[in-house]
């Protein structure tokens, strides 16, 4: 890891609320460089004179100014300092304690990496792991330390490989058992257990470790009642685990959401590739309803009826019209009432198509078509050969005079005629093809010849919201709501004189901008709320919970992100990524930078599926990791 400059390293530590404390017996020969060392990497540095009878006080009264003491005459042991120490740094206002022996063992250079590891792990307790393979270590010591991680690894279920390491970050809002606190060495081990049991994460980094030779240590650890000591609290925690650790364990388990917390992906992906969007239960069954009610309707209703109604009776125009009138209402009836969302006509023109027109309009999904036979009976379609073909409508596409367009000019350009002549209009779709991300893409110039031959008028329409309620390549509906906006009619002698590629170019901008603004009119928080939750659905019980309540916080600050298209947005505490990914949908044409400092979290968000082009994670962990504040439009700082 680079170090970060000292003052930047302050200052990430002050916005932390973290003090380095140092608990000291009789480290005279060494305390002097210890606290020199801690101060190069902090300005908030606490040391606790445990009873010293040697010249320690000394030694920190030259830091009076620089440094917080906690003196007392009588020596209580480690446990006894650590938890005056705490108390200490609880009064001052810190949230974290990194704890640091005074023998000079530890390497303050480390500092810096706990400092991270605090940053990104909230809450979470830092062990610092030493590696004691290649240091002068005594057996009795390596001894106590693998003894000690063993009956840790009993009591928690969790291992460790370096349980006896005084070089840790303590979370004080998190402490637990400091009453229960034994005074000597084995309280660090209590610690570690008690947190454990309380479902406090515990995090290894690697640290540094200097052990001078044999001859030149001074060591308070007494073998014989030491060993004692740690035997007897071994015992008992092994019961209190049992009585205790075990319930506790199990019930922040639980409320803390870590079981289920593996990716069910049956549900997330598909050929090991992430889905833009979940398979939820209520999708499978809005689906299943909204087909089998299509198709029940159509196979079961309009087929049969369609078959009998034109074999009965002479098959005249007016029986047409009639049919027509029929299916437009039973499209209507079904469009406006799709599982999850509803159809609403905008027709702001008056068009009533009392004047036959060659309609123009986006392709979305494969909703257009039954949304738009509801818009108006008098509309005739030209389909694909499996829309023609399909045993499901077919026979009512047939009835209906819709055509196919594999059949030809020739066949279809008289039929058109007389369909004209009889007052309809004719639907094409002149992008040719479903749109997958719903941009409008490039027109055909075949529809602007059409209706040079048939010599029609244009009227653009403009479909939104149906490739995000069924999008291409999916038989799964979502949650929304679709809009059919018709334009006004452009009169055939307003753009016959110009060339079929700048009619196509033209009416092409004329929809684009159109579907903008119904894009900054439509997709709001609301409308987005629930593509944000597919995104994260059976992704683990926690993250699904967070969204849920990430998102309900969003939904409240709904006035901030709708409407708003600032240039450059900085997000502070960006969480899950629910709040910046809601906030780049709704407004895509702002940058959006969300800064996340927790690195699970920040895994989470950019681990989610389909991101908008204009969002961007960054993990930050020092101040000058989250930019400059001028170089945004507007910063939002959300709660933690």
């Amino acid at each position: 890891m680079i170090s970060p400059r000292r003052d930047n390293l302050i200052q990430t530590m002050r916005r932390h609320r973290i003090c380095v404390l140092v608990p000291t017996y009789n480290n005279a020969c060494t305390l002097r460089d210890v606290v020199s060392g801690i101060l190069n990497y902090s300005a908030d540095v606490i040391v606790v004179n445990d009873g010293s009878t040697d010249n320690t006080q000394e030694i920190l009264e030259s830091f009076s100014d620089t440094v917080h003491i906690v003196s007392y005459p009588r020596n209580g042991g480690k446990g006894h300092a650590l938890k005056r120490g705490f108390r200490k740094a609880i009064e001052l206002g810190y949230d974290y304690a990194i704890t640091i022996d005074s023998d000079g063992q530890h390497y303050p250079e480390d500092i810096p990496a706990f400092v991270q590891a605090i940053v990104e792990n909230p809450g979470a307790l830092i062990v610092g792991e030493r590696d004691l393979k290649n240091v002068d270590i005594n057996g009795k010591s390596s001894f106590a330390n693998k003894f000690s991680n063993f009956w840790f690894c009993v009591q928690t279920g969790r291992k460790l490989k370096d349980t006896q390491t005084g070089y840790r970050a303590y979370p004080l809002k998190r402490l637990h058992g400091l009453s229960l606190l034994t005074s000597r060495y084995e309280a660090e081990l209590e610690l570690l257990v008690f947190a454990s049991w309380n479902g406090v994460r515990i995090v290894s980094i690697p640290i540094r470790v200097y052990y001078p030779p044999q001859s030149e240590r001074v060591s308070h650890f007494r073998p014989a009642l030491d060993f004692t000591r740690i035997s007897i609290l071994n015992t008992i925690l092994c019961f209190g685990a049992i009585v205790y650790g075990v319930p506790v364990r199990s019930r922040h388990a639980f409320s803390q959401r870590r079981l289920f917390k593996g990716e069910f992906t049956p549900f997330t992906r598909k050929n090991g590739e992430k889905l833009d969007a979940s398979v939820t239960l209520g999708r499978i069954l809005r689906s299943l309803y909204g087909f089998s009610f299509f198709a029940f309707m159509a196979a079961v209703i309009f087929t049969p009826f369609a078959s009998i109604y034109f074999r009965i009776g002479k098959k005249s125009e007016k029986r047409k019209l009639q049919f027509h009138k029929m299916l437009s209402r039973g499209c209507t009836f079904i469009t406006r009432n799709y599982p999850g969302a509803k159809t609403y006509y905008e027709n702001p023109v008056g068009e009533d198509f009392t004047r036959p027109a060659l309609i123009i309009c986006n392709h979305q999904s494969h909703l257009d078509l039954p949304v738009l036979i509801g818009m108006h009976p008098k509309l005739i379609f030209l389909t694909k050969d499996w829309v023609w073909n399909s045993p499901v409508f077919g026979n009512i596409i047939h009835n209906a005079d819709f055509l196919p367009v594999s059949a030809g000019v020739d066949f279809i350009m008289p039929r058109l005629r007389e369909l004209k002549d009889n007052g309809y209009s004719i639907v094409i779709f002149p992008e040719g093809t479903r749109s997958g991300n719903c941009a409008i893409q490039r027109f055909h110039q075949g529809a602007f010849h059409l209706a040079k031959e048939l010599d029609l008028d244009i009227v653009p329409m403009v479909i939104h919201g149906a490739g995000h309620f069924l999008p291409k390549n999916s038989f799964l509906f979502r949650k929304g709501k679709l809009t059919v906006r018709i334009l006004g009619r452009a009169k055939r002698e307003d753009y016959e004189d110009l060339p079929f590629l700048k009619q196509a170019s033209h009416f092409r901008k004329l929809i684009r901008t159109e579907h903008e603004r119904i894009i900054r009119e439509k997709e709001d928080t609301e409308y987005f709320k629930s593509l944000v939750l597919y995104k994260y659905a059976y992704r683990g019980w926690n993250i699904v919970s967070r969204c849920k309540k990430e998102l309900k916080k969003a939904l409240h600050q709904s006035d901030i992100i709708n409407g708003y298209n600032f240039g450059k947005v900085r997000i502070i505490n960006g969480g899950i990524g629910v709040f910046p990914l809601l906030f780049a949908l709704v407004n895509k044409d702002t940058e959006v930078f969300s800064y996340i400092e927790d690195i699970d979290d920040y895994r989470i968000a950019i681990n989610t599926p389909a991101l908008p082009p204009n969002l961007n994670y960054i993990h930050a962990v020092w101040n000058e990791d989250f930019g400059t504040e001028g170089d945004f439009d507007m910063t939002i700082t959300l709660e933690r």
